[in-house]
């Protein structure tokens, strides 16, 4: 019962530092969108579409977060995990369109000449007040994801840190551009879609693993700590499953013939205990087989 109780505060707390962080990435992709439109700079909309990622990811978090409070029922016995999984497939179909679009756009001004273009140096500043936004908001994220050991929090504050160094990029186009060097404005806008697709690739290759149910710990390191402890004479039929977040692992143990069932059933929690401290995993099933 204290478990429940103190997993209930943390859940609140990071769902609140979510929802702040929700509100300033929002003003960050509104101020960009909207000098991206005034401006027709494609490398400011690109960075736009770029920041709308974090705000998704803040939106997914909060599901997350309200999701993994559940307890697994009777449709979903292992749980809602993979709900937050097919969401961010989800924001990868988005950014692939939305990286199509900026490399078309951007190729097609740089065959024909990319015009001037009007920024005045209010936009400019706004730009550069997003980029001071978004390094308070990864400092602060970090901090509180470090303070409430929460992943999804660390995560979203190391892409938010990137977000920085593509918006310096951009800023730098825009001032280029400004003053007549205007085939910066489309050749930056393609290096964010670079960003966007290395983004897009990279919540892919967390994702697939999960939905087709790849083991989410080698199973001879589980073998390794399993036979570590005293009692296990070896361990076999070895399975693993779910993410980082939320893992589970099937084993079968073989001890003594003659062992009772009181000193099987502690080695199977030993097991288990040994598992949970070592590989971080959370729901483990113990098979006793004598031998």
């Amino acid at each position: 019962m204290p478990q429940v109780g103190d997993a209930a505060p943390r859940s609140v707390r990071v769902r609140r530092v979510l929802i702040s962080i929700l509100v300033a990435n929002l003003v960050v992709v509104a101020a960009k969108l909207l000098i991206g439109i005034r401006t027709g700079s494609l490398a400011v909309l690109g960075d736009a579409v770029h920041s709308s990622v974090d705000a998704m990811n803040n939106v997914l978090g909060l599901v997350v977060v309200g999701i993994a409070a559940r307890a697994p029922d009777e449709d979903h016995p292992y749980g809602h995990q993979k709900f937050e999984t097919l969401g961010a497939l989800a924001i990868v179909g988005f950014l692939s369109v939305s990286a199509f679009e900026l490399s078309k756009g951007a190729l097609q001004r740089l065959v024909a000449g990319a015009p001037s273009l009007s920024v005045s140096s209010i936009q400019i500043g706004v730009l550069l007040a997003t980029l001071a936004v978004n390094t308070l908001v990864a400092g602060y994220e970090s901090r509180k994801g470090r303070e409430l050991n929460s992943e999804i929090l660390l995560a979203d504050a190391a892409h938010t840190r990137a977000d920085v160094f593509v918006t310096l990029g951009v800023v730098s186009s825009v001032v280029l551009a400004r003053i007549g060097i205007t085939w910066a404005d489309p050749v930056v806008a393609l290096a964010v879609v670079g960003v966007i697709i290395t983004l897009a690739y990279k919540v892919i290759s967390r994702s697939i693993p999960i939905l087709v149910d790849s083991h989410v710990v080698p199973s001879y390191a589980i073998r390794y700590s399993a036979e570590g402890v005293r009692g296990v004479r070896s361990a076999y039929d070895i399975r693993s499953r779910g993410s980082r977040d939320r893992s589970f692992a099937e084993l079968t143990i073989a001890v003594k013939r003659n062992a009772t069932v009181e000193d099987a059933h502690q080695i199977a929690d030993a097991v288990e205990t040994r598992l949970r401290s070592d590989l971080k995993l959370h729901e483990i099933i113990v098979h006793i087989e004598p031998c």
